[in-house]
C-alpha cells in the first residue's frame, strides 16, 4: 500500500466522519460493503476504480481532484453526434407511422433478418455512426412489417432491434435513452405475449441498469425474470433455459459488484448446471449461453471479488479459438483487470492490446477499461506503450509535480487527512 493510497483512506474516513456518517451507513451509499471501507480507511485495501472514486466523492460532496489528487483523469469530450442522433430516434413514432402509410410493397422479411444481423454486428464492434444510419432506415421498416404482416417473425426482428439499440446508448452513457429503447422492446414483446422473448428483453434491461451503476434495480430485474422462466425449463431444448442461464450470469455479477461472494458463487454453480443442460453454447433471441460464457463470466466474477489469481488461473484454461469476437474482448480485459489487482501494469497491459487489436471502437468507450488503465497510471505510468495507449482511449495522466511540489502536495493532503486544526 503506498502512502498516497492510504492517504486517500485517511481523507475518506475524515470527510465521511465530517457529514456524520458512520460506516455502515457509508457503505450502501458507494454501493460497497461496511468490510471494504473499514480496510480501505485503515489503508489496508486500494480504492482500484476511478468510478468508484467518482462515487465516493460524490457521496463525500467533494471534487476527486481534493480525494485523489494524483489519479489520472479521463478528457471530458462533446457529445459524439452519433449519439445524439441515436437519442433523437426516440423522438420519431415509427409505429404511428407504419399504422397510417401504406406501404409500396410487403416488407421481405428475411431481406429485414439481414439487416437486423448487420445491426448486431455494427454494435458489438462498436461502430455507433454506421449504426444510427442502419437504424434509421431499419426500425420503420421492422415497424411497417409487423402493422402489416402481423408476423411473430417480424415482432421478434422488431424487438432484437430495439434491444441492440438499447445496449449501444447504455455504452454510450445514454442510460434514460437506454431505459426508453428497452421499453420498446419489452412492449412489443409482451403484444406477442411470448414468455421467452419477453425475458430476453428483461436480460438486456439488466445490463441497462448494470452500465448505469442501478444495482438494485438490475437485481430485481434479473431475479423476477429468471424466477418466471423456472416452470419452463424441463421442456426439450427449451430456449426459456438459455435466457435463464444468461440472466443467472449476469445475476452473478450483480452479486460480485455488491461484495456478495457466498450469491454470487451459488448462481456460479447454478449456472454450470444449467449449461450442462444446454450441452453446447447456443443463442435464443440474441441472447447466448452455454459452457463458453459460464467460463468467461467465473473469470469476471472472480474480478468482480478481487480474487486475482482465480481470475487469471480461469482464464488460462479458456481455450478462446472458438469465442466469439465480444467474448474474447471480454475475458481480456477481465484479465488485464486481475492482473492490475496483481500490480503487473506490464501484463495487463499487454491484454488490453490484444483486446484492442480485436475492437479499437469498443474498447475506448468501455468504463471498466478506462478504470483499469487509469489504476495503471497510477501504478506505473512508465510501462512501455502505456501512455500511448490511455491516449489513444481518451485519458490523461496529470502533470508530475517537482519533487518540492510532492513534498507540498502531501502535505496538504496529510493536513486535510487530520480535519482542521483545534483553536
Amino acid at each position: 500500500m503506498t502512502d498516497h493510497e492510504s492517504g486517500i483512506g485517511r481523507r475518506i474516513a475524515y470527510y465521511r466522519a465530517r457529514k456524520g456518517l458512520s460506516q455502515r451507513d457509508f457503505a450502501p451509499l458507494i454501493k460497497r460493503s461496511e468490510a471494504w471501507v473499514s480496510q480501505v480507511e485503515r489503508g489496508v485495501r486500494p480504492v482500484k476504480a476511478l468510478d468508484v472514486l467518482g462515487r465516493i466523492a460524490e457521496v463525500l460532496d467533494m471534487p476527486v481532484a481534493e480525494l485523489a489528487p494524483n489519479a489520472p483523469a479521463a478528457r471530458a469530450e462533446p457529445t459524439p453526434a452519433h449519439t445524439r442522433a441515436l437519442r433523437l430516434l426516440l423522438a420519431t413514432d415509427h409505429a404511428l407511422r407504419a399504422m397510417v402509410t401504406e406501404p409500396a410493397a410487403r416488407p421481405d422479411l428475411d431481406q429485414l433478418a439481414e439487416q437486423v444481423d448487420i445491426v448486431w454486428i455494427c454494435a458489438r464492434q462498436a461502430r455507433y455512426a454506421e449504426l444510427h444510419t442502419l437504424l434509421e432506415v431499419l426500425l420503420p421498416q421492422l415497424e411497417t412489417a409487423a402493422a402489416v404482416r402481423d408476423s411473430s417473425h417480424a415482432d421478434v426482428l422488431l424487438a432484437e432491434t430495439c434491444q441492440v439499440w438499447a445496449i449501444a446508448l447504455a455504452e454510450l452513457q445514454q442510460f434514460d435513452a437506454a431505459w426508453a429503447a428497452a421499453e420498446r422492446a419489452m412492449r412489443v414483446a409482451h403484444r406477442r405475449a411470448d414468455p421467452v422473448l419477453m425475458a430476453a428483453c428483461a436480460f438486456r434491461r439488466t445490463i441497462v441498469f448494470q452500465r448505469g451503476q442501478r444495482l438494485d434495480l438490475a437485481r430485481q430485474t434479473a431475479e423476477s425474470a429468471r424466477a418466471a422462466l423456472e416452470g419452463m425449463l424441463d421442456q426439450p431444448a427449451s430456449q426459456a433455459l438459455i435466457v435463464y442461464g444468461a440472466l443467472t450470469l449476469q445475476s452473478a455479477i450483480i452479486a460480485a459488484r455488491a461484495d456478495d461472494a457466498e450469491r454470487a458463487r451459488e448462481l456460479l454453480d447454478d449456472a454450470r448446471k444449467a449449461a450442462s443442460a444446454a450441452g453446447t453454447d447456443r443463442e435464443e433471441y440474441r441472447v447466448e449461453f452455454g459452457p463458453a460464457a459460464v467460463a468467461v463470466h467465473e473469470v469476471a466474477v472472480a474480478v468482480e471479488l478481487g480474487d486475482a489469481g482465480t481470475a487469471i488461473r480461469l482464464a488460462a484454461e479458456i481455450d478462446t479459438r472458438n469465442l466469439a469476437d465480444f467474448h474474447r474482448v471480454r475475458l481480456l480485459a477481465d484479465t488485464a483487470r486481475a492482473w492490475a489487482q496483481r500490480r503487473r501494469p506490464d501484463r495487463a497491459l499487454a491484454r488490453l492490446l490484444d483486446a484492442e487489436a480485436l475492437a479499437p471502437e469498443y474498447l475506448a468507450g468501455h468504463r471498466a477499461v478506462r478504470s483499469t488503465t487509469v489504476d495503471l497510471l497510477s501504478m506505473d505510468p512508465g510501462t512501455p506503450g502505456l501512455d500511448e495507449f490511455a491516449r489513444r482511449i481518451g485519458i490523461d495522466m496529470p502533470r508530475v509535480p517537482s519533487p518540492a511540489g510532492r513534498k507540498n502536495t502531501a502535505r496538504i493532503a496529510l493536513r486535510a487527512a487530520r480535519g482542521p486544526r483545534k483553536p
